[in-house]
């Protein structure tokens, strides 16, 4: 630990500045790129034997996405709790939030995990998944029920590698885990020699075997790293007042993510009224659009752990400088990469279908996400930045509100109403994301952010 406290000292006395937040934004990203790449190398994978396939997984991915994010409140609050709380300096703090965080976190999954495998036929029911695939996006989503309390682990550890800017870590344990999850899917999906094909059920397995193994290793890693830290000593007396910071912090953090997701739930729902190449297309466009914000992503995490860190040292100024700069390079990026992605969406398509009905669709679509992106890499820095500098309920509402009124609502009106089908919903989504990047940038030049405490 002492080795842990004298870097940290280091981390918030220098260069946190343009150098220290690529460095830290690089490994994010590869982590993140892999981490897409655990259930799009399913759906890609498993389209190989069986197109439906690819419908049932992407409908599920739609369920854990959002489930997943409920791991998000203690996982984001711990997150930006340790990394103030190593700003002040305060290691009594950081070693009781490790231990309640994980505590908190393998009960989520275990409550998440039995609410899937009960009720994933009446979440498929509401949800308006088409009868040909409705066996298949049940029996994936039993499986990967099985392996939530893995994932809830496996994300709260990762979260505080985070906190004390050891991204490298968490990339390198990303790394084995995607390569163990493809290979597991070449062997259990396609069945080579005499092993059978198991389809989406092998993909599943295959994704929470190489979850469980990701566990086991990054845990053994943090021992390595940070030393004895964790003990069920911390919990006595059971520390209330830290368990409120990191649900006061965690449920409007999480609350803007799972809001957003549950949107996209919906805009599924009403997706799966159209015809099946339509639905497909949704599923190849919402991997293409993972793409495209990765990066501005990796940046806006990387640049909550520093604002944190800094806040928690009193540089308000400093913040400010960081947060800028990050959201002029993040609008750059996902800018660039969301129109290199449209003039190639032909033959990126095609690397994964020849229906020529997805194909004709997707230009169009991929047309849109250009300005849906722009919109979407404003959120991304602004949201976090404001939440890591202890400005949470503003967020919140901001995103609950044009979430619901402006892309659920709007995708009812154009793509449903107005008969712009899939191209609605995008445009939908895409108005939504310009909204709220206008009033995130707003909130943040009105300077309420610098007035917030969190440690106090």
């Amino acid at each position: 630990m002492e080795k842990l406290q004298t870097r940290e000292k280091e981390n918030t006395r220098s260069g946190m500045g343009k150098g220290r937040i690529l460095a830290l934004t690089l490994p994010i990203f590869v982590e993140l790129l892999l981490q897409m790449l655990v259930g799009n190398a399913d759906q890609i994978m498993v389209g190989y034997v069986d197109h439906n396939g690819v419908g049932a997984i992407g409908n599920v991915n739609q369920i854990t996405n959002l489930v997943i994010l409920v791991f998000s409140v203690v996982c984001t609050a711990a997150m930006i709790l340790i990394s103030q709380y190593l700003g002040a300096r305060d290691t009594r703090r950081v070693n009781q939030t490790y231990t309640l965080s994980l505590a908190a976190n393998f009960l989520f999954g275990l409550a998440i995990g039995g609410i899937l495998l009960t009720l994933c036929p009446l979440i498929f029911t509401a949800m308006g998944v088409p009868e040909e695939i409705f066996d298949k996006a049940c029996l994936y989503m039993r499986i990967i029920a099985l392996g939530m309390p893995l994932q809830a682990l496996y994300l709260t550890f990762t979260a505080f590698f985070r906190s004390s800017q050891m991204m490298k870590e968490t990339m390198v344990v990303s790394v084995g885990m995607n390569l163990l999850n493809i290979g597991g899917n070449a062997v259990l999906i396609y069945g080579p020699g005499p092993l059978p094909s198991l389809g989406v059920a092998g993909a599943a397995v295959s994704s929470c075997v190489s979850r469980l193994i990701g566990l086991v290793v990054i845990a053994v890693l943090f021992r390595l790293k940070f030393g004895p830290v964790l003990s069920v000593g911390h919990l006595r007396p059971f520390p209330r007042d830290l368990l409120g910071k990191l649900l006061s912090i965690g449920i409007p953090t999480a609350g803007e993510s799972i809001s957003y997701n549950l949107s996209q739930v919906v805009i599924q729902t009403i997706c799966n009224g159209f015809a099946i190449y339509v639905i497909n297309t949704r599923v190849y466009a919402n991997m293409f659009a993972m793409m495209t914000y990765m990066f501005a992503s990796a940046m806006s995490q990387a640049t909550q752990v520093v604002a944190a860190r800094l806040m928690g040292a009193g540089d308000v100024e400093g913040t400010d400088r960081q947060v800028r700069a990050t959201l002029r390079a993040s609008v750059l990026i996902s800018g660039a990469v969301s129109v290199l992605l449209f003039l190639l969406s032909r033959p990126l398509y095609g690397l994964f279908t020849q229906d020529e009905q997805v194909l004709s669709l997707a230009w169009l679509i991929m047309l849109i996400e250009i300005p849906l992106e722009l919109g979407r890499a404003v959120n991304m820095v602004m949201c976090r930045s404001l939440q890591a500098c202890g400005d949470i309920r503003f967020p919140i509402a901001i995103c609950v509100f044009s979430a619901w009124v402006t892309a659920v609502g709007g995708s009812l009106l154009l793509g449903v109403a107005l008969g712009w089908g899939l191209a609605g919903l995008w445009a939908a989504m895409a108005a939504d994301e310009c909204l709220r990047a206008g009033l995130f940038i707003w909130r943040w030049r009105s300077g309420v952010w610098s007035r917030k405490r969190l440690l106090g």
